[in-house]
């Protein structure tokens, strides 16, 4: 029989476990809760799942929910299992003796029968975790300029190491996975000399790396390892970008060969920030995110050779199925929060897409075919809960929580699942789904019913989209769309000796003409009584038709039309980043507000759309 998909929750005042497709049943585990729970963490193989109370760390089986032990332990506030979960380590506030030293506040005990197997000291919660290598023989711990090495055996001794290895100026490091372990270090840019990564296998003499990589630009480093162990990505940053580009800093990517038979950096053809890098966990190819928004996916193989380039769009996560089939694309944070899922087997084409606004928590599940997103606190204090999506973008199961903290997927074994021959056309809905959508007539799915096509302004959306646009403002819009400069129509010129042509006026410009005239004949009879004024041998046209083409040069009034079009032209472009996503500034915003007072002003000066 195959395994359960499985999933834990972890709220202020409740810790619970719920089974996948199909029941979405839970495991009561509430009985063992009987104060706030501040960690929970299931062990690497999903045999053990702990959490942590004021007073007891928890261990139980996530099967049944029965507990396997229970440890009397004060103040915990952070642990971690063993790669086998043979081990649980503990961090708790550190307390100063009456010494002046700090107390053994890093803790291991083993799962199985809580006792405990080794303990050091650890002021900082960032640095505190112990690192195993995956067979759980070593223990690796950094110290200042050296990272130290013990071994695991019936009493973990951590006054005697079993090797060292000393670097100047250490930062952090990172052991791989497999089954020949090694490690990875990194040591920043100081003093005009270069950061470096280098790699070394674990003996007892570790005296010359296998592999390194030497770089500028790197005040910090972040390591990540393929699945097998064979070869290593480096993401070096810094705080300040030197060409001034970037707010955050400048970040730039290298790959690393173990066997030291390659290293490049890698070449991304779009400026801007490294948002997002994972392995395949085929180990095989590796997926990028970067570039200033909207920013491009680009796929490369293990030797750092371009794969596939996805569209740019406004997207900075990616994530690999279990089976590394499927690949998720998403923009979580300041974005949207798009969905995309695309099929590796099928040249990257688009299976999906679905939209999880505010999501905090995104992972695949460990069979490969659902997909879990989550609102939690305190990053986002409403809207709380878990939602469990099909890879085709249904919604399979919902959960809303008041507050929620933490949310993880049980580690399984991909080949406790039966294989993934093709995707369901019709997945079952559990009730909890089925319930809104009573509610909300509307389909809740992740696909897409809305036709999409280019931006158009609000108030041209009701109409026709292949009709021509009358109004100047919009011939422009159009012109500029198309790439063509708009012509304003030709005026009509004037023959010298001619008589003007006579243009029909409004009716307050009749008016205000007639005033004007009678006011000059006022005034000239009053200067000249016995003079009678000839009559006129044309017709008497306003003088501001007459500003409008003499010399074949605008009007105050046109002049002041056109730039306020200007504005309006702005304002639409404004609107047209903010509908695809873009994070606009304050003055963008409050810009985008002064439409309506500009559209009042063109009515002012007789401007009709």
């Amino acid at each position: 029989m195959s395994a359960l998909t499985q999933f834990y929750y972890r709220a202020p005042k409740s810790v619970g476990i719920i089974q996948g497709t199909p029941s979405y049943e839970g495991i009561d585990i509430n009985q063992q809760v009987t104060d706030d729970v501040r960690v929970t963490q299931y062990s690497s193989n999903g045999k053990y799942f702990a959490f942590t109370q004021s007073t007891f760390v928890t261990i139980i089986n996530p099967d049944d929910g029965s507990i396997v032990n229970k440890i009397e332990l004060k103040d915990v506030f952070d642990l971690q299992f063993s790669p086998q979960g043979s081990y649980l380590c503990t961090w708790e506030k550190p307390l100063k003796q009456d010494d002046g030293n700090y107390h053994n506040n890093v803790k291991i005990f083993t799962s199985i029968d809580g006792q405990l197997f080794g303990e050091y000291s650890a002021r900082d919660q960032s640095n505190w975790k112990p690192d195993f290598t995956p067979d759980e023989n070593l223990i690796a711990r950094q110290f200042k300029n050296e990272i130290k090495f013990y071994e695991v055996n019936s009493k973990l001794n951590f006054n005697k190491a079993w090797s060292s290895l000393k670097i100047e100026n250490l930062q952090n490091f990172k052991l791989s996975p497999g089954k020949n372990p090694k490690i990875a270090v990194f040591k920043p840019e100081k003093s005009g000399k270069p950061a470096i990564v280098s790699v070394y296998n674990i003996t007892q003499a570790m005296t010359q790396p296998v592999s390194s990589k030497t770089f500028f630009k790197a005040e910090r480093c972040t390591l990540r390892w393929n699945n097998i162990g064979t070869a290593l990505l480096a993401l070096a940053s810094t705080d300040v970008d030197a060409s001034n580009k970037s707010y955050y800093g400048e970040t730039t990517l290298y790959l690393l060969g173990i066997a030291g038979s390659y290293d490049s950096r890698i070449h991304l053809d779009k400026e801007g920030p490294i948002h997002d890098i994972t392995w395949s966990p085929s180990a095989r190819e590796f997926g990028v995110v970067y570039g200033y928004m909207p920013a491009k996916t680009t796929f490369f193989d293990a030797r750092g050779n371009t794969i596939y380039s996805l569209p740019p769009a406004p997207k900075n996560t990616i994530l690999f199925s279990p089976h590394a089939r499927f690949v998720l694309v998403a923009g979580f944070g300041n974005l949207q929060g798009t969905v995309d899922v695309y099929d590796r087997l099928q040249k990257f084409s688009k299976i999906s897409s679905f939209s999880a606004s505010n999501t905090s928590v995104c992972q695949w599940s460990p069979d490969g075919r659902y997909i879990l997103t989550a609102t939690t606190s305190p990053r986002l204090r409403v809207d709380n809960g878990v939602k469990v999506w099909y890879a085709t973008g249904k919604l399979i199961f919902n959960k809303d929580f008041k507050e929620l903290f933490a949310v993880d997927w049980r580690p399984r074994p991909l080949e406790t699942f039966p294989p993934l021959k093709k995707l369901d056309d019709n997945p079952s809905q559990h009730s909890s789904v089925l319930e809104i959508e009573q509610k909300n007539p509307k389909p809740i799915s992740g696909d897409s019913t809305k036709p999409k096509g280019a931006y158009r302004p609000p108030h041209q959306r009701n109409g026709n989209s292949s009709s021509t646009p009358q109004s100047l403002y919009q011939k422009e819009i159009s012109s500029n769309l198309s790439g063509t400069s708009y012509q304003p129509p030709t005026r009509t010129k004037l023959i010298p000796g001619a008589p003007k042509p006579v243009e029909k006026e409004s009716k307050s410009a009749a008016k205000n003409r007639k005033k004007r005239e009678n006011k000059q004949k006022e005034n000239s009879q009053e200067s000249t009584p016995t003079l009678q004024t000839p009559p006129p041998s044309q017709p008497q046209q306003p003088q501001h038709q007459e500003s409008l083409i003499v010399g074949g040069t605008q009007s105050l009034e046109e002049k002041k039309i056109r730039g306020l079009l200007k504005k309006l032209r702005a304002i639409e472009a404004l609107k047209m980043k903010q509908a695809q996503g873009e994070t606009l500034e304050d003055t963008q915003v409050l810009k985008i507000q002064t439409e309506d007072k500009i559209r009042s002003e063109l009515s002012s000066l007789g401007w009709n759309e």
